[in-house]
């Protein structure tokens, strides 16, 4: 007889164990930053090895999207949680315990990686294992533990730094670690593989691991060293061009890992496009605004500037579970990215930026980072049947992560070497973002109308029966003379997990 937790099947401990498995990263991806000078004086590290720690983590989480996949397919899936939990829980400890730069370096990677790992092979179980009536507060659950977690980090670094510490804050992350270990121990009911049959990809995993550690080793080494030498340039633009080749190759074949071919219609590509300009706009946006700030104000009094950004995520994803299973869910995305822009447009009108200014203009990222990325998840979810949202997940995390953790070091760069003074190269890498923003916003309303799309309202009925929950009209369908009138999907449309 298979052992069952005595929490197995409660919706509220698997909520709660979600949200302690993602929440100790994705704090630290946005508290770090103010924190790594902290960390080297007192490891005994140069800029360049905290960088390191920094890039590499965030590898870490991008290649984890595709390597969760991998693992759900051929081996147990509970059993495999409780290992990443556990695996999160070493990192956590290695790195609130470190005494030298390599540990610290070894237990920050182990939590970048988990996490991702965490997030696709808990999230989608949480959407879809539970009744309909379920997918309303999972969807605030979602919102909150990604983006408000990411939103809290300006604010948790500013009490740390103003105290001249960082591991009471690695060891409350350990802590929560802990609890998502215990948690997912509680609620374990064991899930075989979701397709045992199914090839095996190597050459998809060698490619995400080779790509993604060479894109951010290449990201890492921009601002300590502060030059475009061959060093730097040559595993950036190796890694962009593997993850590319990633997508190609996987779009390519027959039986692939990730499952981009049914994602090519005009509805998840819009998606896909919103979660990657929201991102890549607004994590180097959020570093910006602070580097800003850093000589007029006090760590605690600019982590405090930096709360109206949490303030924005709760009320994002208050509207979201309101509006997304109507079509209102298309048009929210679309406030979610004009909101972006009128956020860091107001901070790039003056830099650096008044209080009101700043209040304002973070409040405003955080309604519209909060209102368009998981939006943007749904609408390219909705698309496919249910069983496929771990693998929709897995491609547009893995995009987003790309979008954001490469786009923001790069950015930061521009800003420490363009322009005359500080502040004129703050306000050309916020133009850049405000460049990304508008970009992603006008090419996902393209799409919408030249794809002759009228917003639908998902049939959640239809979803959670095996169906995608709307159809979605081919690429450029009103413009290359397709009929836009909803097709059921082909029987190959929509491959099993």
């Amino acid at each position: 007889m298979t052992w069952k937790g005595p929490l197995a099947g409660r919706y509220p401990a698997v909520a709660a164990m979600v949200v302690a498995a993602l929440v100790p990263y994705l704090v630290l991806s946005a508290a770090l930053d103010p924190l790594l000078p902290i960390i080297a004086q007192q490891l005994g590290m140069s800029a360049g090895e905290t960088r390191l720690a920094e890039g590499l983590a965030n590898a870490g989480y991008a290649l984890g999207t595709v390597l969760s996949v991998q693992l759900a397919l051929h081996l147990p899936q509970r059993r495999m949680l409780s290992l990443y939990a556990t695996i999160l829980v070493i990192g956590s400890v290695l790195a609130a315990a470190a005494t030298a730069p390599a540990v610290f370096i070894v237990g920050h990677v182990l939590q970048g990686l988990c996490t991702s790992l965490l997030l696709i092979a808990a999230v989608p179980p949480l959407v879809t294992g539970f009744p309909p009536g379920r997918l309303r507060p999972t969807a605030v659950i979602l919102n909150l533990s990604i983006f408000g977690a990411v939103a809290l980090g300006p604010l948790i670094a500013g009490i740390q730094a103003d105290a001249h510490a960082w591991r009471p804050l690695f060891w409350v992350i350990a802590g929560i670690a802990v609890v998502a270990l215990l948690l997912s121990l509680l609620t374990f009911q064991d899930v075989p593989p979701a397709d045992p049959t199914s090839t095996r990809s190597p050459v998809a995993v060698a490619l995400a691991a080779a790509g993604c550690v060479a894109a951010f080793y290449g990201a890492s080494r921009l601002l300590p060293h502060r030059s475009l030498d061959a060093a730097t340039l040559a595993p950036l633009l190796a890694g962009v061009a593997l993850i590319a080749i990633l997508m190609f190759q996987q779009y390519r074949s027959r039986h692939p890992l990730l499952i981009l071919r049914p994602l090519a219609s005009t509805l998840p590509v819009a998606g896909i496009v919103v979660a990657m300009s929201a991102a890549a706009a607004s994590v180097p946006a959020i570093a910006l605004t602070g580097i800003a700030l850093r000589d007029r104000y006090p760590p605690l009094h600019l982590g405090l500037l930096h709360l109206p950004e949490f303030a924005g995520t709760v009320i994002a994803a208050i509207v979201f579970a309101k509006v997304f299973t109507t079509r209102a869910l298309h048009y929210f995305a679309l406030v979610g990215l004009l909101s972006l822009i009128a956020g860091v447009a107001l901070i790039v009108s003056g830099v650096p930026p008044n209080t009101i200014r700043t209040l304002i203009g973070t409040g405003l990222i955080g309604i519209g980072l909060g209102a368009s990325v998981t939006p943007a998840l749904f609408i390219a979810g909705f698309t496919l049947r249910n069983v496929a949202l771990q693998r929709v997940f897995a491609i547009i995390e893995l995009l987003r992560a790309a979008a954001a953790f490469l786009v923001a070091p790069i950015l930061l760069y521009v800003a420490a070497t363009v322009g005359s003074t500080p502040a004129a190269g703050v306000r050309t890498a916020l133009w850049v973002c405000l460049g990304v923003a508008a970009g992603g916003t006008l090419l996902a309303f393209a799409l919408y109308v030249l794809g002759g799309v009228r917003p639908p309202s998902p049939s959640l009925q239809r979803w959670f029966g095996g169906e995608p929950a709307w159809d979605s009209p081919p690429l450029l369908a009103a413009v290359r003379g397709h009929s836009t009138k909803p097709q059921p999907p082909s029987a190959g449309a929509n491959p099993p997990p």
